[in-house]
């Protein structure tokens, strides 16, 4: 199972990053558990700097942005397989 990690405070870029994810990785029909990291230490535990972030088996794969459905669905199937 994929494990993905939305990392953020709470704010409405982090909200809509895991609404985002959620509803990709669903109709991808990929399974997952997420997990949402909101405390500082522990993002920066990441070494990111900028939030949204999405991270995947422990992979951060985008910072600071949303990135679109078709690439949350990219990574995810790469991840998958691995």
């Amino acid at each position: 199972m994929l494990q993905v990690k939305v990392l953020g405070s709470g704010c409405p870029n982090c909200q809509r990053l895991e609404r985002e994810t959620r509803a990709a990785l669903d109709e991808a029909g990929i399974g997952y558990e997420l997990i949402k990291v909101t405390e500082f230490a522990d993002i920066a535990a990441y070494g990111v700097m900028s939030t949204p972030a999405l991270v995947m088996n422990e992979e951060v794969l985008s910072s600071g942005r949303i990135p679109k459905h078709d690439q949350i669905v990219t990574w995810a199937h790469q991840r998958e397989s691995a």
